[in-house]
């Protein structure tokens, strides 16, 4: 009998700590969440969305995570481990919600809104290369943040806007739009390898940079480009000059970010907080 009220007391303290530890997080969709535990000297791994994302030692037995919500994650709430090897050592919840993106209406020329088979074949080329780099290795240490926009000027299509071009619906805006005049440098927000230079028929003249940590940055419709693949860059380098290449309407950066594939809002990566 007394072993018995042992056991429970003890059951009891457990689910106590593990309820104290615990921690709820909110986020929207397209966002990059910040997170943080106690959890001793030892590195550990966390894991949400059935991935590995990357943490960071604070000092003093505490650890930073960051988390990439995907665009069109379905809104609900998921689990966060903290894990050492294969032992729990704290688990959070993270809460996502939908989120609420504008309506992008363009008018462009035929020809970049009705393709024949040889430009078809083109774009899902050069879609294909783009997208491989959201996969490819780069290393470095944890830095999950950017410093500053990489050109200042207006927003012009904010992140997840449903676009219409010519009318028909188009998948949503992965990135966000920043208008300013032809010929203003790009600065590069965060250091990093460069892993496409490209001139692609819808995204004009393109480049992507990996910061390493599963974090890929893209730059589009510019009208130069100052960079090579291979070539790593330092923070605040210029990569490039705004242009109207590809489809565009007008000179503007489209900037887009991907964390571990997942299109989240860069602007969520410049919030004070995550610094």
């Amino acid at each position: 009998m007394k072993m018995k009220r042992h056991i429970a007391l003890f059951v009891l303290l457990m689910l106590c700590a593990a309820s104290a530890s615990a921690a709820d997080y909110p986020a929207t969709q397209g966002d990059v969440i910040m997170v943080e535990a106690d959890l001793g000297d030892s590195t550990p791994s966390l894991r949400c969305f059935g991935r590995t994302w990357p943490v960071k030692s604070m000092g003093q037995q505490r650890w930073r995570g960051w988390i990439g919500v995907d665009l069109k994650k379905k809104p609900g709430t998921y689990d966060m481990h903290w894990q050492q090897g294969k032992k729990l050592l704290a688990q959070d919840k993270l809460h996502v919600s939908s989120g609420t993106f504008r309506i992008s209406r363009i008018s462009v020329a035929e020809k970049m809104a009705v393709f024949n088979q040889k430009t078809l074949k083109r774009i899902r080329s050069e879609v294909k290369a783009l997208k491989a780099t959201y996969t490819q290795g780069v290393n470095a240490n944890p830095n999950v943040v950017m410093h500053f926009l990489p050109v200042k000027g207006e927003e012009s299509t904010p992140f997840g806007a449903q676009r219409y071009v010519n009318g028909e619906p188009r998948s949503p805006h992965s990135g966000i739009d920043i208008a300013a005049p032809a010929g203003t440098p790009v600065r590069l927000p965060l250091a990093g390898s460069v892993l496409l230079v490209a001139d692609m028929y819808l995204n004009g003249k393109t480049i992507a940079i990996g910061h390493g940590n599963g974090l890929v940055s893209v730059y589009s419709h510019m009208q130069s480009t100052a960079v090579s693949k291979g070539q790593w860059v330092k923070t605040g380098e210029t990569i490039g000059e705004v242009g109207a290449t590809g489809r565009a309407t007008g000179p503007h950066l489209h900037w887009g970010v991907r964390f571990y594939n997942a299109r989240v809002n860069p602007a969520s990566l410049l919030e004070p907080a995550r610094l």
